[in-house]
């Protein structure tokens, strides 16, 4: 079987880069520069060493594995941000980028365009590539009886950075990528590649593992699913 790798990203203004791109100076507070950068909507993330690492380690596991990537909106934000990030950072990413120059395969199914498969952005696919009709994770996954998001929303992400609430933002982060491989199963159950007695089975494998865990963020995660 194909690996399955189910993605999600937080971000926060890179405000070091947008004082270099606008000149300014040390008379604007970082809260001014972030509040330019919300209003420009601009993809970014936090600098450093450690960034750098973690979309190398992203890519790397696509080199290994070539796994099927999945997302919920990962097109529209997720992929876009981790390759002006990557390219910032000096990441290399040849089996992702590969469209069909290195492996003839990769022509017709590959990570970059839109209506192929190998990565599934399941916002994009279920809105049949129509903004309009879109829909949030959150909302789309209680409404299948998924436990939804945990805490935060992304909004709120920056004030939660500035506050020093990593582990927050990583629960929030690692809550969004159970809800979109839930949702996912669900929509293999639709499309019919697991019949109903393979999906209730991989279902009872994810509350199964996250069972497993001491993890505060887990347990809540697992309360509200029960709740459901």
């Amino acid at each position: 079987m194909i690996p399955v790798l189910v993605f999600d990203i937080g971000t926060v203004p890179e405000i070091a880069g947008r004082r270099k791109i606008h000149d300014l100076d040390a008379g604007v507070s970082d809260e001014q520069v972030a509040a330019m950068a919300f209003q420009r909507r601009r993809q970014a993330g936090e600098s450093g060493d450690d960034e750098g690492k973690l979309i190398q380690r992203f890519f790397d596991g696509i080199e290994k594995y070539t796994p099927q990537i999945v997302s919920w909106n990962g097109g529209g934000f997720d992929l876009p941000v981790l390759h002006y990030r990557g390219m910032l950072h000096g990441v290399r990413a040849a089996r992702y980028w590969d469209q069909g120059e290195d492996d003839r395969e990769f022509k017709w199914n590959n990570y970059i365009s839109r209506y192929h498969a190998r990565h599934l952005d399941l916002m994009d696919l279920l809105a049949l590539y129509q903004p309009r009709g879109a829909a949030p994770l959150d909302d789309f996954a209680r409404l299948l009886g998924f436990p939804g998001k945990l805490g935060l929303e992304g909004s709120q992400v920056w004030q939660a950075w500035q506050d020093g609430k990593l582990a927050q933002i990583r629960s929030y982060c690692e809550a969004d990528v159970a809800n979109t491989y839930l949702v996912f199963l669900r929509f293999q159950l639709m499309r019919g590649v697991l019949p109903p007695d393979k999906y209730k089975q991989e279902i009872a494998l994810v509350r199964a593992t996250l069972e497993k865990s001491s993890e505060p963020h887990w347990k809540e995660f697992l309360e509200i699913w029960d709740a459901a």
